[in-house]
């Protein structure tokens, strides 16, 4: 099947920074901000997303890993890095790069619902609309209609940099 970019660098940064201003916008009351990546490529995009946001503003933010089976969710423990944080009236955001059918956001919720969040938000850089579980994006870089035999690759660099393909 051929592979066609859907965002190139640049774009991605200009989606990022658009969605950095939304979740600046959407908790401007807050002084904190968790952002949980979901690994790997989720964790890169949050990286960039929490870049954005201190940019913008003098919030602090709190970066995250959540380690996952995204195949199979509960054939491995869902585990949040925390190290001594809680998550305890915390506004938190998970952070993935593509959205499909919502399993995987709706997995990355088990861990952050052992504590008492003030609220859960999720921001992705593509979203595909093909939702099978009860949870959407909040925040949202580019919709894409797609078929279900069509899949979104997003690469990154490891510097910033990254791309998104569609095959």
């Amino acid at each position: 099947m051929k592979k066609v970019q859907i965002l190139n660098s640049e774009e991605i940064q200009q989606k990022t920074r658009r969605i950095a201003y939304q979740i600046v916008e959407d908790n401007y009351d807050e002084s904190e901000l968790i952002l949980i990546g979901i690994k790997p490529n989720g964790f890169e995009y949050a990286e960039q997303l929490k870049k954005e946001i201190e940019a913008i503003d003098d919030i602090k933010v709190v970066l995250l890993e959540l380690s996952m089976n995204k195949s199979k969710p509960l054939d491995e423990e869902i585990k949040v890095d925390l190290g001594k944080k809680s998550l305890d009236k915390k506004t938190v955001i998970v952070v993935d790069d593509v959205a499909n059918t919502g399993k995987t956001l709706y997995y990355a919720l088990k861990p952050i619902m052992e504590f008492f969040p003030k609220k859960v938000q999720a921001a992705v850089l593509v979203d595909r609309q093909h939702k099978l579980f009860p949870v959407s994006p909040d925040f949202v870089g580019l919709s894409l209609s797609t078929t279900l035999q069509e899949h979104i690759h997003v690469k990154f660099d490891g510097k910033g940099k990254g791309s998104a393909y569609l095959s």
